[in-house]
């Protein structure tokens, strides 16, 4: 059939197709707009684990999602395509997650890994599977881009999105990052590990195409990242979420704190959003959970009003989704991926329907 008789033929409010693609949408890739890339991949963390697992559990969860979107009702009929990436990537993280784990041991028990050779020829092979990793990812996100198609990433650690700025920056000259995170991600090879989930923004600072990245959330960093900020002049500005609830309880709206972040950012925008900036209530399992945060409606208050200011928002990456005993995590990250490929649907463009107003 053809996309359209599909539209015609399908019922959206009806249970998600189990053997459908992501959200239970009848639609092939050709047939999608949007292809969602998953990167089940977490070898260099740190504290708590799961986020490679977390793809499979936001797939999961993505049948329940009601497909009517108060925001873009017709979002639905665009398709969204859950892409099927190689079997090694979530292998190889298991793999070298293990390899891992005695380095981070000897480095917490203050040991020098260069006089361990067994362990810094380790470490130099985790930095190189690494590297291809990000860079398989990289010509995946490139190969949909060439397709015409919006691609997105969904994590896995922070560490995924690397190859994905890599394929952005090929294609744009300029664009700045909207960072929600409870962390900076600014420490240089974190433990030894370049492609460290906590160096991510580091390793974007590197890509010259990245005017600026604008952190929200932020409420757990180092010296060295502070410094980093320090030295970039401008380049990375910085709410901290101690900053932000101050500002919250004495008077401000969320509205002109958000208005004011915006503002910051370039014409072009790429939204990386690590869950944990979001208050734990919403992502009890993620690795690295601190105190604070902001909440669901927060963030897609912010979402919605970046599309409405008239920036373009080139890309995302949802990362450090971790499942627990429950579906809960993945609840909500399915939830806020279907909301950010509204937002991303909308700013370039496409029909994704009026919003849903209510007579009150």
């Amino acid at each position: 059939m053809t996309k359209e008789q599909i539209i015609e033929s399908f019922d959206p409010s009806q249970p998600g197709l189990a053997d459908a693609t992501i959200f239970g949408l009848p639609f092939s890739a050709e047939q999608s707009e949007i292809i969602v890339i998953p990167v089940p991949w977490e070898v260099t963390v740190s504290y708590g684990a799961g986020a490679s697992e977390g793809p499979e559990a936001i797939l999961e969860a993505s049948f329940q999602v009601d497909l009517l979107h108060q925001d873009f009702p017709e979002l639905w009929k665009l398709g969204i395509f859950m892409d099927e990436v190689p079997e090694d990537w979530a292998k190889n993280s298991g793999k070298y997650k293990e390899l891992a784990q005695p380095i981070i041991e000897a480095l917490e028990n203050g040991e020098d890994i260069s006089v361990f050779p067994a362990l810094q020829s380790d470490l130099d092979r985790i930095n190189r599977v690494c590297r291809e990793l990000h860079t398989e990812v990289k010509e995946r996100v490139k190969y949909w881009m060439d397709k015409g198609k919006k691609v997105v990433l969904l994590g896995g650690d922070h560490s995924t999105p690397l190859g994905y700025y890599e394929a952005l920056a090929s294609k744009y000259d300029n664009f700045g990052i909207l960072h929600l995170d409870a962390h900076m991600d600014l420490r240089i090879a974190y433990e030894g590990f370049t492609y460290s989930h906590a160096s991510i923004m580091y390793n974007a600072l590197q890509l010259p195409q990245i005017s600026k990245i604008v952190q929200v959330g932020i409420r757990d960093f180092c010296e060295q990242e502070v410094d980093v900020v320090n030295k970039e002049n401008g380049r990375v500005l910085v709410h901290t979420d101690l900053d932000m609830k101050k500002q919250l309880f004495e008077g401000n709206t969320w509205q002109h704190l958000c208005d004011s972040i915006i503002s910051s950012l370039p014409e072009k925008v790429c939204v990386s959003f690590d869950i944990d900036g979001m208050d734990a209530l919403y992502c009890p399992n993620t690795g690295t959970p601190v105190p604070g945060g902001f909440s669901y409606e927060q963030a897609v208050y912010l979402l919605n009003r970046l599309v409405d200011s008239g920036k373009e928002i080139i890309g995302f990456d949802l990362v450090e989704v971790a499942p627990g005993e429950n579906d809960w995590d993945g609840n909500v990250g399915a939830r806020m991926l279907f909301q950010m490929c509204g937002v991303f649907a909308k700013s370039q463009g496409m029909n994704v329907g009026n919003k849903i107003e209510f007579r009150k």
